[in-house]
């Protein structure tokens, strides 16, 4: 059984969401160590708070396999590309939690025994017990899933309480806030109006998957200093859709 949560947390299990664009800074293409850094001093902030956390981190910065596809790649092709994206960003947030001194297992859906370890549900949950951070790559290892969808996922196998998905705005909005300044930000919204509105929160087999097993969805800021731990400790600025 896991530990309670520490008095001052409000959940004691959670699953990270990142897209790979996020690890790339101000460049238009790769990795950015300094902001993989500075999300992994993040990640550790919250770690240190008795919170266990799982990772999801999307490989946009590297390959999409949509784009991919809409070049006139096969599809499956192109997906399996873009979950072998998502292991070298896994490796990279890895490698910066390592550096801070926090234990972490790279699990890949795909068989890559010299890098990562295979999923497996009950030895997962081990890490995640005694206090590792687990980082779930290559998607769910099948082709037209999303890395949003296998976040969703892991987080359901994990029985994490919430999915934290980080974005450049501090919430959902009723528009675009970069390109509408009276674009107007929720507190909360449920799945329906989510998926019905189509608020790009995450995809529509996420947003179903969490609705149908009850699991809220917090979308806030990563580039907020110290936004993810302050939402823990029940301060900061988000969007919670359901739950």
């Amino acid at each position: 059984m896991s530990e309670p949560a520490a008095p001052n947390t409000t959940f004691k299990r959670v699953m990270l969401k990142i897209s790979g664009e996020a690890l790339m800074g101000d460049q238009g293409y790769g990795l950015h160590p300094p902001t993989v850094q500075r999300i992994a001093q993040e990640v550790k902030s919250v770690q240190e708070m008795g919170v266990e956390i799982c990772m999801v981190i999307g490989g946009g910065n590297i390959f999409r396999g949509l784009q991919g596809s809409a070049q006139g790649m096969e599809r499956t092709t192109a997906d399996y590309m873009g979950m072998l994206a998502t292991v070298m960003n896994a490796l990279a947030m890895q490698s910066a939690l390592e550096d801070l001194g926090v234990f972490t297992r790279v699990i890949s859906a795909i068989t890559m025994n010299e890098v990562a370890e295979p999923y497996i549900r009950r030895r997962a949950v081990r890490h995640l017990e005694k206090k590792r951070v687990c980082i779930f790559a290559a998607g769910t290892g099948n082709p037209y899933f999303t890395t949003d969808t296998a976040a969703t996922l892991r987080a359901n196998e994990m029985a994490c309480e919430a999915i934290f998905k980080g974005t450049k705005v501090d919430g959902v909005y009723d528009k675009d806030p970069e390109k509408f300044d009276d674009a107007v930000r929720y507190d909360s919204v449920s799945y329906d109006d989510v998926l019905q509105k189509r608020l790009g929160v995450m995809d529509a087999s996420a947003i179903a998957l969490a609705r149908d097993n009850n699991l809220p969805i917090i979308v806030f800021s990563l580039d907020e200093p110290g936004g993810f731990r302050g939402i823990l400790a029940g301060e900061g600025t988000y969007t919670k859709v359901g739950g």
